[in-house]
C-alpha cells in the first residue's frame, strides 16, 4: 500500500465496519508516543491493561490508539501521521476478531491439519486465519505462530477468502500456561470420557489429530513441560466432551510424553490439570 491519501481512505472504510484502525510507519510499527504519552507518563488509556486517564488526541499507545472514530481518524493531530503512514492496521480483539498468525510454510500445514478452515489472508511470510470471537493474545505459542486479538494489532492486508468460522477452543488452548503448581493425581491414565463413537468427526480426522500431538511432543526441542500441557489441552479442547478418546489414544500421548522425559506422574498431573482447565 502507497502513503498518503489511499490509506486514510482504507482506514475510513474499516471505521464503518466497526474496525478500529491506526496508522503504521516504516517498519510496521505504530508511531511513537508523543513526549506527554512518553515513558506512559500520562498513565495510559483507560482501554489498556492497567486502565489510565489519557486522552491524547494523537496516535499514540500502538493499539490503544485504534479507533473507529471518522473524526478522530481525519483530525489534524494524525494528519501528520497518516503522511508518514507505510500501512492500515487493526486491533483485532476491538473488532471481536482473532487473528491466528502463521509465519511460515511449517505452521501454515500445521493449522491446516489442526484448526478449522476459516477466512484467510495472504502475508509476506505466511498467513493469517481469522476467526469470529476476540481472546488473550499472545507470542510464539507454538513455531512460527503467533495470536492477534485483544491489546494487539495486526496489519491490514485485505478482506482475505473463504468464510468466517467462530473462534474454536483449539486456538483459546494455545495461549493457555500450565498452572506453576499442580494438585496430586494418580499415575493412572484418567480419562474422564466414556468410550464410543465421536458424533461430529470421523476416526481418520481423530486419528490425525492424536499423531499431530503426538509429532508435536516427539518434536519439541525445549520447554517440554509446557509443550506436553499445551498439547494435552489441544487434544481436550476438541475431543475431551465429544467420547472418542480411549485409553490407548491416551497411552500413546504419554508415551510420547515420556519418552522426551516426563515422568509418567506428571504425564497424569497435566491430563488432569487439563481436565480440569476445561471444566471435564
Amino acid at each position: 500500500m502507497s502513503a498518503g491519501p489511499p490509506l486514510l481512505e482504507t482506514a475510513l472504510t474499516l471505521a464503518a465496519h466497526a474496525v478500529p484502525v491506526l496508522p503504521l510507519r516504516a517498519g510496521k510499527v505504530p508511531f511513537a508516543n508523543c513526549r506527554t504519552c512518553t515513558g506512559n507518563a500520562c498513565g495510559g488509556r483507560p482501554n489498556m491493561k492497567s486502565a489510565g486517564p489519557c486522552h491524547c488526541p494523537k496516535a499514540c499507545h500502538a493499539w490503544a490508539a485504534a479507533t473507529t472514530d471518522p473524526q478522530v481518524l481525519t483530525s489534524p493531530t494524525w494528519a501528520t501521521a497518516w503522511r508518514q503512514a507505510v500501512s492500515v492496521a487493526y486491533h483485532p480483539g476491538g473488532a471481536g476478531l482473532t487473528v491466528v498468525d502463521l509465519d511460515d510454510p511449517a505452521a501454515i500445514a500445521w493449522a491446516r491439519a489442526s484448526l478449522p478452515a476459516t477466512r484467510t489472508v495472504p502475508t509476506t511470510r505466511g498467513e493469517h486465519w481469522l476467526y469470529r470471537g476476540a481472546m488473550q493474545s499472545a507470542n510464539a505459542v507454538r513455531p512460527g505462530v503467533d495470536i492477534k486479538s485483544t491489546m494487539a494489532y495486526a496489519r491490514w492486508l485485505g478482506p482475505g477468502t473463504g468464510t468466517l468460522t467462530a473462534l474454536p477452543d483449539v486456538v483459546r488452548a494455545l495461549t493457555v500456561k500450565e498452572p506453576s503448581t499442580v494438585r496430586p493425581a494418580a499415575v493412572t491414565v484418567p480419562t474422564r470420557v466414556e468410550v464410543g463413537e465421536c458424533p461430529h468427526r470421523t476416526p481418520t480426522y481423530l486419528e490425525r489429530g492424536i499423531s499431530m500431538a503426538v509429532q508435536r511432543i516427539t518434536e519439541a526441542r525445549s520447554g517440554i513441560h509446557a509443550t506436553v500441557y499445551r498439547t494435552f489441552l489441544a487434544v481436550l479442547s476438541v475431543h475431551g466432551r465429544c467420547g472418542c478418546l480411549t485409553e490407548a489414544h491416551v497411552a500413546r500421548l504419554f508415551t510420547a510424553a515420556q519418552a522426551k522425559g516426563e515422568s509418567p506422574r506428571h504425564c497424569a498431573d497435566g491430563w488432569t490439570n487439563a481436565l480440569t482447565a476445561l471444566g471435564l
